[in-house]
């Protein structure tokens, strides 16, 4: 017989988690499982923690070879990549220890470390990762299992030994020449990343540009950016095959406009999106449904087709970023729990590109806003003119915002600068209290920080 509980949550990601320590709280009696070695899901083991912690280092390592721009002299610059893994190493043993230490202090709270499967619609079989097995029923079961990398279908790709984003975190040298397949976040984060360590870099990208969700004057800058710093970025290539010729060297044969050619690297790096976990889960034997890239479907409030099952954070197919699935968190803690009606209906998310310099955006970009019918104006300014930018030497990029014509309503920007994930923040909160962008430019900010350019963003609409 199945032990009867009053919650099962599948993940410790950064919407199960948290979920379990409230449901803990409210005294539900709750299982909590981890199919992975440590807990903190995605973000803290093989996503956000390490990979910008990773980032931090390779900054570290372009400004010291900038030294000079500063007026400051340095020696030759050598990175460590050992040290390098061990901070990473560090940094999310620690976030993943305080998280499952935090779990554990809940009376009503269990951590089960296995594979679970649904084995009915209210039942899941646990796989212990050090023997038997667990089986579980409970009223309300909540899916956090979150995506993995995709791995295309490319001749060759499983035989030469290609890392993803989580194994390429573990090098403990720095590549000699680094093949990036993919230009989304991933591809660029990390492709900046090892330029820095010290690596040469190839992107390969099939859309015509990176970032195609973007606009193209912004991906064309970041574009820019990459091609300054050394990258090589090959937007429109599709890559053939790849092949290993001998120890420390694959093979990558890409066709960009028309003409086939090899690019012999030493690594490669295949970022090219992420699936989700649900099929590890056996989701027809709960009866649930998957959409046709096996996300599984949701409504308004996170509830599938099956009463009772819930899906949060990557998995369901929104938005793929961690902020999210804390919001459907507290989506779910508000209705289960507080009495409320919270949805995702009308929620505003930001994200952030971890690129140097970042990319921060919210809203609509000016090519959604012109595919939805609106009658829009467009700021923009260099990064060049803004005080802050000049001060600090950081002058690449431009800030971009997107304005309803008729109301005056900030719809959305883009803001490719020194820390532009902050300032979009700024305009995020303008967005959420339904300010018009006058209030931007007439707002009094502290000088000389970066946010007090949105001032003169928005000045730009009054001279257009």
């Amino acid at each position: 017989m199945p032990e009867k509980l009053d919650a099962i949550i599948i993940g410790t990601g950064q919407g199960g988690k948290p979920l379990a320590g409230a449901l803990a709280a409210a005294r539900w009696k709750t299982a909590i499982v981890e199919k992975a070695d440590r807990v903190g899901g995605t973000c803290v083991v093989t996503g956000c923690t390490p990979t910008k912690t990773m980032v931090a280092s390779a900054r570290v390592a372009y400004l010291a070879r900038r030294a000079a721009d500063y007026g400051v002299r340095t020696g030759p610059v050598d990175v460590d990549m050992t040290a390098v893994r061990k901070r990473k190493r560090d940094i999310v043993e620690s976030w993943s220890s305080g998280s499952r230490k935090g779990m554990e202090r809940h009376e009503t709270l269990e951590l089960l470390m296995g594979h679970a499967r649904f084995s009915g619609p209210n039942e899941v079989t646990v796989e212990m990762h050090d023997g038997g097995a667990r089986v579980l029923s409970a009223g309300r079961i909540f899916i956090n299992a979150g995506t993995r990398s995709a791995v295309p279908p490319i001749p060759g790709l499983d035989s030469i030994g290609a890392f993803d984003n989580a194994s390429i975190m573990e090098l403990g040298e720095v590549p000699d020449h680094l093949i990036v397949i993919g230009g989304g976040f991933i591809g660029l984060e990390f492709g900046q990343m090892f330029r820095r360590f010290g690596s040469r870099v190839t992107i390969l990208e099939g859309q015509s540009h990176c970032l195609p969700r973007e606009d193209e004057d912004v991906a064309e800058a970041i574009r820019q950016v990459l091609g300054e710093d050394g990258i090589e970025v090959l937007c429109g290539s599709v890559v053939e095959r790849v092949e290993r010729k001998g120890a420390g060297e694959v093979v990558v044969t890409a066709t960009r406009h028309d003409v086939t050619r090899p690019i012999t690297g030493s690594h490669v790096l295949v970022a090219t999106g992420r699936v989700p976990n649900s099929d590890t889960l056996d989701p027809a034997r709960a009866g649930l449904e998957v959409n046709e890239r096996g996300f599984i479907v949701v409504n308004e409030r996170l509830e599938t087709n099956v009463p009772g099952i819930y899906a949060l954070g990557d998995v369901n197919g929104g938005p793929p970023f961690t902020h999210v699935s804390y919001d459907d968190f507290r989506i779910l803690r508000t209705n289960l729990l507080d009495g409320g009606d919270a949805t995702t209906t009308g929620r505003v998310v930001p994200y952030t590109l971890f690129i140097d310099p970042q990319l921060g955006r919210i809203g609509l970009t000016e090519r959604q806003a012109r595919e939805q019918g609106y009658e829009f104006r467009v700021a923009r300014l260099p990064m060049s003119r803004v005080a802050r930018a000049i001060e600090t030497d950081e002058t690449r990029g431009f800030m971009k915002a997107v304005v309803d014509g008729g109301t005056g309503r900030i719809l959305g920007a883009a803001i490719l600068g020194i820390e532009g994930g902050e300032v979009a923040s700024v305009i995020q909160v303008a967005i959420m209290g339904g300010l018009p962008w006058t209030a931007l430019r007439d707002g009094v900010f502290s000088h000389p920080t970066l946010s007090e350019s949105l001032n003169n963003l928005f000045m730009t609409l009054d001279s257009a």
